[in-house]
């Protein structure tokens, strides 16, 4: 038997449950897992809104990202050895990686170099990921080129602002409070305080924006971007009339797990990118980080802390 952190329905709350520990089949590995990070996506399954997208069975184990350690291989399994430090993210559909244990698909598997701890591992997943998928796969995002990171002190912000900055492009990021500080520190070259300026305003003819916020906020990014920039947004569809009428371009972001772009992300922690992590909490504390993650009020990543 092992821990897990379980739903059993939609708009239940989340709670440790025991269940009987998996075994990995064809082309799966037993991962006993270190840490893992809790997403805005979590939450939004766990209230039924993503349904459409990524129905789930219950009951259920709650989140995606994780670190840890090969415990067992399953049959034609190569590549791995029993004890190996990984890191991986599983499908939304499937869950799984609240718990003392998780199988992930073999292909799904980035070896952690041992210069990144645990922690610092399970918030790079889903994060850096949407990040690096939205700056240079949807937006194509190159040196010289600027771009506007909404919500630059969050999880995907905060990864944004450092790799567009290693591509060599200028960073404009929007912040709050002590986001503000945070968004400077990791990088950017101009922070608006967006509770008390207009982006709008300050902001004009910008390559691409990162839009993190969804509604007003990607509604009037519109008018900050040149002829021919692009939107993309990681929380809704831009309305594609309103691009048009603007003669821009506009992508809704819809991560998908990629092993080739995490072992790329991971490679870019490696050398010297952040993981801006809020908290790191005990698995015991799962209930609470979950109800905190709802509120909207983290700075970067919240880590729970499985096994040691």
């Amino acid at each position: 038997m092992m821990k897990a952190f379980q739903l059993s329905g939609y708009e239940t709350d989340p709670a440790l449950t025991e269940t009987d520990t998996p075994w990995p089949g064809a082309g799966e590995v037993l991962v006993r897992v270190a840490s893992a990070a809790l997403n805005p996506l979590d939450v939004k399954l766990q209230s039924g809104a993503m349904h459409g997208y990524f129905p789930l069975t219950f009951p259920t184990t709650v989140g995606t990202d994780l670190s840890g350690t090969v415990e067992a291989l399953g049959a034609d399994v190569t590549g791995w050895t029993v004890g190996d430090r990984i890191v991986a993210r599983k499908p939304p559909t499937s869950g799984g990686a609240i718990a003392e244990y998780a199988l992930v698909p073999a292909d799904q598997l980035v070896k952690l170099p041992d210069a990144i701890s645990f922690e610092d591992a399970a918030g790079i997943p889903t994060a850096a990921g949407t990040a690096w998928q939205a700056l240079f796969e949807v937006a194509d995002l190159t040196v010289g080129q600027t771009v506007l990171v909404h919500a630059g002190a969050g999880g995907v912000g905060s990864f944004a602002i450092q790799f567009a900055r290693a591509a060599g492009a200028r960073v404009i990021a929007t912040a709050s409070g002590n986001g503000i500080a945070i968004a400077e520190r990791f990088g950017a070259d101009v922070v608006i305080d967006h509770r008390h300026e207009d982006f709008a305003a300050r902001v004009s003819d910008v390559d691409a924006v990162l839009d993190t916020v969804g509604g007003d906020t990607q509604v009037r990014s519109f008018d900050v971007l040149r002829v021919g920039g692009i939107l993309a947004s990681t929380v809704s569809p831009p309305d594609e009339a309103m691009a048009k009428a603007h003669n821009v371009r506009a992508a809704f972001v819809f991560h998908s797990s990629d092993a080739t772009r995490l072992a790329t992300v991971v490679k870019e922690v490696a050398g010297g990118v952040r993981v801006l992590t809020d908290r790191v909490v005990p698995l015991a504390d799962a209930p609470d980080a979950f109800a905190y993650q709802g509120s909207g009020r983290a700075r970067g990543k919240i880590v729970l802390r499985v096994t040691v």
